[in-house]
This record gives C-alpha cells, structure tokens and sequence, in this order.
C-alpha cells in the first residue's frame, strides 16, 4: 500500500534581532504520524532547550526526509529594504523547503494573519503539486509541523550558541537584556553593528541612534 507524504513546515527566528531565521521541514508517511504523537512530539515553545535535542533522533528515525534552510541577517534586511518584506520571504522559503520535500500534502505554519492568502504567497513560488494547507498555529495542531518547529528551534539555537565566541548575545531577541547589552557595548567599541544583526530592525536603528547622538554630545 502507498501511503500519502505529509510535510510540517515551520520556522524558528523570525523576529530577534540578531541571528539567522531557520525555515525547517519534516516529511513523513501519513502511517508515521501517529508515531510522532506517541513519542511526544509537540510544538517546540511547550518544549525545554534538553528535550527538544532529545526529540531530535526520534524524528530523524521516523521521518523519510527532513530538510533546513538558513536564512542570514543580510537576506533579511534585503527583503525588507527592497519592499518583499518578511512575510513573502518566508512564503518564498517555505516553497523552497516544499519542493525540497516533494510532498502529497503540506501543513503550513501561517505568519499572514490571513492563513489562506499566505497559502496562495507560498503556492506562487512552488514548482511541485504538493496540495497545501496553511493555518495558524499549525505547529499546535499538526505534530508533523510540531516537529518541523523543533528542528527549526534546535538548529536556531545551534546557531546562536555559535556566536557566543563574540560573548554574551542572550537568546537574541529585542526584549532580552543580554542581547541589548552586547549589541550597545558592540556599538560602542565598533561605531556600527554586527554582521550577525538585522540592520532593518526598530531595535537595531534605536541603538545606532543613541550611539551617535551621544557622539553629538
């Protein structure tokens, strides 16, 4: 019997402002996702850092295929300045990791606040027939998109310890206290920002204001 390929497509790192975004997909077959459940597979955020590592093998195990793609700071801030904008990038590489997969069906994380409309953006850029499906928290209701998420959090993760040989970064986010302190004091000793930050984010031009206007002074 042929059973129908399911992919998740989920990504982790769209909004911190320092380090890349990580669009990941899991392909299964449609008999293997009750196995996923068995095994605990959930939306990455109900997860600790330990236990989504650990999760990593059993999906590996169960999945036919699973793909990832880097997304770098520069790409980023290209796709905003040129007026794409982040949410037709991320429709471009969720097609992407789509037509890596080669699926029957995929189950789409939404980041449109119209589900729909971000399922026809990702439709636009695909070469496969893959039959999608687009939803908000996706990664919630279908554990092949919950595994995708964890793939995706573990490798942003990977990524971000990556850059600690620079020092203390934090988790990367504008509301962390640790990344706001490296990228201030980077500033500081530097006159711009790393190569590792988007150039394009509120958090980032607040920054660089504040340095030159203290040049000013």
């Amino acid at each position: 019997m042929k059973w129908l390929l399911v992919a998740g497509v989920d990504e982790a790192g769209r909004g911190p402002v320092i380090g890349p975004m990580i669009v990941s997909g899991v392909l299964v077959e449609e008999s293997s996702i009750d196995v996923l459940t068995q095994i605990g597979v959930t939306d990455s955020k109900r997860l600790t850092p330990p236990q989504r590592v650990k999760m990593l093998k059993w999906i590996f195990a169960v999945a036919k295929n699973v793909v990832f793609l880097e997304v770098p700071p520069s790409e980023i801030d290209e796709a905003i300045c040129s007026g794409m904008g982040l949410n037709e990038l991320e429709a471009r590489k969720m097609a992407e990791v789509v037509d890596k997969l080669q699926p029957d069906v995929a189950y789409l994380d939404a980041v449109d606040p119209h589900p729909g409309k971000f399922g026809e953006r990702v439709k636009r850029y695909l070469a496969c027939n893959a039959r999608l499906i687009a939803e908000h928290n996706a990664d919630e209701k279908y554990v092949v998109v919950g595994a995708a998420s964890i793939i995706a959090k573990v490798i942003r993760d990977l990524k971000i310890d990556e850059l600690k040989v620079y020092g203390e970064v934090g988790s990367g986010y504008p509301q962390d206290p640790r990344t706001i302190t490296f990228l201030r004091c980077w500033v500081r000793e530097k006159g711009c920002l790393p190569s590792f930050a988007r150039q394009t984010w509120k958090t980032s031009k607040r920054i660089l204001d504040e340095f030159f206007q203290k040049k000013l002074v």
